[in-house]
């Protein structure tokens, strides 16, 4: 078994390749691509980059001053409907060159302050406070989940690969924040969840004989908990009650739920 020096490197190197295949599609964009609407509403190319930067701006935050990240995450949390949108309104207006440096700047100081954070150590965030290595893990599902509405914007279709096992992973573990979130009490008993990978293998989370099962692609699964695909249109498939609704409420990402993506038509 990799001890934690390991898990942690292993992380910080599959934080820093999402990064760098996020950044591969805008660098050396005209500006007026910058302007393209993307899938969530109101947001542009830049607000999805900006987003990216102002969040990992906000983890080394929280990484090096807990106290500066408390106070700056109370005053956030008293608009909890507009502050991320504020953010990513700020860093829209800076000029792409500009925003484009910050952007890696900030990527490439977060993984070195992450790399130096002391074994066992919790970093506070806007949901659970995490280890360093869940921090990591949670800036690949963002960086990822962003970097598919860039894309989508721009008419590009990106190959899923073996990185998503941490937007699955963290999907996984934030079953019973989804239901906080919404004020409703989560299944007490763990659920199976088995997954067609990337690599053609089976990834698996939970004990083997949970009467809840969710099964399907694993691709669609981190579309769906980063709500960017309707859980309907998913082919991720639920065996059980329980593990039905939690498809239809799973988040990846901290803060309020959002509204998710529109079932699609059908011809």
């Amino acid at each position: 078994m990799a001890d934690a020096g390991d898990v942690t490197g292993v992380v910080l190197a599959d934080l820093r390749d999402e990064g760098e295949a996020a950044e591969r599609l805008v660098a050396g964009l005209e500006a007026k691509a910058w302007a393209l609407p993307t899938p969530a509403p109101g947001w542009t190319v830049a607000h999805q980059i900006a987003h990216l930067a102002w969040t990992d701006e906000q983890s080394l935050l929280a990484a090096r001053d807990e106290a500066a990240f408390r106070s700056a995450a109370q005053a956030a949390l008293g608009a909890p409907d507009t502050f991320v949108d504020e953010g990513a309104e700020r860093g829209a207006a800076e000029p792409p060159a500009r925003l484009l440096e910050r952007w890696r700047a900030g990527r490439q100081e977060l993984l070195r302050v992450l790399g130096e954070v002391p074994k066992g150590q919790r970093i506070p965030w806007y949901g659970p406070a995490m280890s360093a290595p869940g921090m990591a893990t949670a800036r690949i599902m963002e960086t990822w989940a962003h970097g598919e509405d860039v894309a989508e914007a721009l008419g590009v279709r990106r190959e899923p690969t073996p990185r998503l096992r941490h937007v699955v992973r963290i999907g996984v573990r934030a079953r019973d924040f989804a239901y906080a979130m919404r004020g409703m009490e989560p299944p007490s008993e763990p659920f199976r969840v088995e997954l067609r990978g990337t690599d053609g293998e089976l990834w698996t989370h939970g004990p083997d004989d949970a009467g809840q099962r969710v099964t399907g692609d694993a691709l669609d699964f981190c579309l769906l908990v980063t709500q960017r695909l309707h859980h309907a249109d998913a082919d991720v498939h639920a065996e059980g009650a329980d593990a039905a609704r939690w498809l239809e409420i799973a988040q990846a990402f901290a803060g309020p739920p959002g509204q998710g993506r529109p079932r699609k038509e059908r011809s």
